[in-house]
């Protein structure tokens, strides 16, 4: 842990799956870390990253600007990770990618403050077919507009234990007899690991944000289908991979928002992510990237398999 005090951050979606790696590398260069959330009272956890005294929860709302005014507070620095991958009630796109980050904006440039780290996504853009782009597109045209100086990180799909993409298909491998490759699955691919994002929002605070964009993708570029057949490889099964049209895929995209709409269920997918699908997600020629933030991002191939042990017939203990 270092011993520098960098003075005191505070970290929007601090504690989701982004958000904990984000604490620990700031923790590590020194930072004071406040994490902004909306319920500080269950994520008590997250105290034991830091030193004694370290971290500091507190409560905040983006849809209630005092909130987000008191969490900026004397704060020197700014990271906003909030983010969903599908609606859900009052956690639409518009309410968190757009409105949040205005939020966070004009409360932060009242405040003085311009070192800020906002995470996007590759293939974010105002005129994006998909809601998810472009409501992220809109929220990093606000906050450039609001706050100049401040980076945008836009990761490509993100790895690491508790993800959400290598996770899914190797739990639906254990019961499904095909996984989908939507729309072909030709879709590209660039997979970053957490803990390099994470290590990127750092590296931008310490020498302080200027108005830079870095596209963080890892060292190789797979397909959709490729990654599919990496997955079943990890976890030692084998499966059909059944094509699904992108016609399909929204009819199925649709019935997950239906399914959505009930409590405690998550979409498997939902149209706006077909839309993303048919997107390739990966660095664009020429971006800033890992390389200009002096990190060397780590290969799916070294991680994955390590944490999708537990889907192997007999996890740890089986046989390769």
């Amino acid at each position: 842990m270092s011993n520098t005090n960098r003075g005191l951050v505070t970290v929007f979606g601090g504690s989701g799956f982004v958000g904990k790696h984000a604490v620990r590398a700031l923790v590590k260069d020194g930072w004071r870390v406040r994490i902004a959330t909306r319920s500080p009272h269950t994520e008590g956890d997250l105290k034991v990253i830091g030193a004694v005294g370290q971290i500091q929860l507190v409560q905040a709302n983006l849809r209630f600007p005092d909130s987000v005014a008191r969490a900026l507070d004397g704060a020197d620095a700014v990271v906003n990770l909030v983010s969903v991958l599908f609606e859900s009630g009052r956690q639409t796109f518009n309410a968190l990618n757009v409105e949040g980050v205005r939020t966070i904006a004009q409360a932060a440039s009242d405040r003085g403050i311009t070192n800020v780290a906002h995470v996007s996504a590759i293939g974010a853009d105002p005129q994006a077919d998909a809601d998810y782009s472009e409501t992220k597109g809109e929220g990093e045209r606000i906050l450039r507009e609001i706050i100049p100086g401040a980076d945008i990180l836009r990761p490509s799909i993100i790895f690491g234990p508790e993800d959400n993409f290598f996770n899914k298909f190797a739990a639906m491998a254990q019961i499904a007899p095909a996984l989908p490759l939507i729309g072909g699955g030709e879709t590209k691919f660039q997979p970053v690991y957490v803990a390099d994002v994470a290590d990127a929002i750092a590296a931008c605070l310490k020498s302080g944000t200027s108005g830079q964009t870095y596209e963080l993708g890892g060292p190789q570029t797979y397909s959709f289908k490729e990654l599919l057949q990496f997955t079943l490889d990890a976890i030692g099964r084998k499966r059909f991979l059944a094509p699904l049209p992108w016609p399909i895929a929204g009819l199925i995209g649709f019935a997950g928002e239906m399914s959505g709409h009930l409590p405690f269920v998550d979409p498997f997918l939902t149209r706006d992510q077909v839309e993303n699908l048919k997107v390739d997600n990966v660095v664009t020629d020429g971006a800033k990237s890992f390389s200009d933030l002096g990190i060397t991002p780590e290969a799916l191939e070294a991680i994955v398999p390590a944490y999708l042990v537990r889907f192997k017939k007999y996890g740890q203990f089986a046989h390769d």
